[in-house]
Parts: C-alpha cells; structure tokens; sequence
C-alpha cells in the first residue's frame, strides 16, 4: 500500500551469438560435400589425382577452421551467458525478497513479516492464524504506508519499522487532537477520499495526508498516524 503525502516545512520528515553457430554449421556442411566430391574425382582418375587430392586438402582445411569457429562461438555464447546469470537483476531481486528480514508480533497477535525490496521500499505481510489477511508497501518515495485492521491501525515506515496499537480512532470530517500534540483537520474529498492536515504547535501545517480509497500513514516524527479510507484518523506516541 502506498500514500500520498506533503511535506510543508523542512523540520518535518514526510508523510524505485546464435548467428554465428548457425554460419559455422551451413560451413560444416558444405565441407563435407566437397570432401566426398574431392573423394570421386580422385578414384576416377590418375589425371586428375593431384587436382583432387589439393580440393580435398582445402576443403579439410575449411572445415577445420569451421568447427574451430563454431566451438569458439559456442564458448563465447555460454561465457555470455553464465555473466548475464550473475549479473542479472531478477536474480538479485529474487533472492533479496524471497524471505524476511524479520518477523515482528503485533498488538492484536498476529504477525508481520518485513521485506526489503530495496531503494527505502518496504513490504509487511500481515499474518493471521497462517494466512496473509492485508499487506503493507511503502514507495521509496518519503512516504510511509498505513492501515486501519479493524480498529488495530499499523504504520509501516520507510524505513522498514512497523508499529501497531488499537483503537484512538476519530471520525472524520472534523478537528481532532492527536497523540504527540499533533492536532488533524480532515475533510471529505470524495468517495474513500479524505485528506487530514497536520497541524503543529505553531498552528502551521507540517503535513498532508490523503487516501485515495485505500489507508495511509505517517510517522510524524516517532508520533505515528493513519487515516483510513473512510475517514478515521488515529495516532500513537
């Protein structure tokens, strides 16, 4: 899951070599029908034995160099391959989200486990009696994922931190004081869309937060709020 957040002052942290084988092998076969015809000329004739016996003196050569071609080509072709298999990114980002970097118990009981997808991005896995029941993503991009799990709402960072209480939970639209100080005005912006300010002590606003049909979250500098789909915003410090 992602979110879509504003940062407005900067004291706040926010809320990605086959054709050559197959010349080598026309070469071979060319070879060896000049050979067996280099081969008829010289059991035809003496007159022509000498002729014969240089074609075919040729033609063993060619297809020596031939063979040597396509084994070198063959050679390089596999070398080029095994390189690719090193290097290659889907191999390196298989093996980096294949399993967790860790598995953290939530306040409800069941689990998260936590993936690195690299670049700042994050994925959790909510895990209930043995199967995945909602999953966690944040974008790389200074924004942090949130959700509302039935009144336990979770804040995965971009980080790789997740955090998780239960209940605390308002109803927007509306005016809200908030853990941390922090005060949320949120307003209706269409179906599943709410947007919540974040407002400081100063009275300015520090942060922006919208859904757009789905949750998002924030950590507000270690004060860590979500704002569901439809409209609930809740913080815990």
């Amino acid at each position: 899951m992602s979110s879509s957040t504003t940062v407005r002052t900067a004291r706040r942290r926010t809320l990605r070599v086959a054709a050559a084988a197959l010349t080598a092998a026309a070469a071979l076969t060319l070879t060896a029908c000049s050979g067996s015809d280099a081969g008829g000329t010289k059991s035809a004739g003496h007159a022509d034995t000498a002729a014969a016996s240089g074609a075919g003196s040729t033609a063993g050569a060619q297809g020596s160099d031939a063979k040597a071609d396509a084994e070198s080509s063959t050679h390089a072709g596999a070398k080029a391959g095994v390189a690719g298999k090193q290097s290659g990114g889907s191999h390196a980002g298989t093996a980096k989200t294949s399993s967790p970097v860790r598995t953290e118990r939530l306040v409800d009981g069941s689990k998260a486990e936590i993936y690195d997808l690299g670049s700042q991005r994050y994925r959790a896995k909510i895990i209930s009696r043995g199967a995945v029941v909602a999953t966690l993503e944040t974008t790389g991009q200074e924004v942090d994922a949130g959700l509302d799990a039935n009144d336990m709402f979770v804040v995965l960072t971009m980080g790789g931190e997740i955090h998780s209480w239960m209940g605390g939970g308002h109803q927007g639209p509306g005016t809200f004081k908030l853990a941390g100080g922090w005060t949320a005005k949120v307003t209706k912006a269409g179906e599943l869309r709410y947007r919540a300010q974040i407002i400081g002590h100063d009275g300015s606003v520090d942060a922006t937060l919208e859904t757009k049909q789905h949750d998002v979250g924030l950590d507000a500098n270690g004060v860590y709020i979500v704002l569901s789909a439809g409209g609930v915003i809740s913080a815990h410090g």
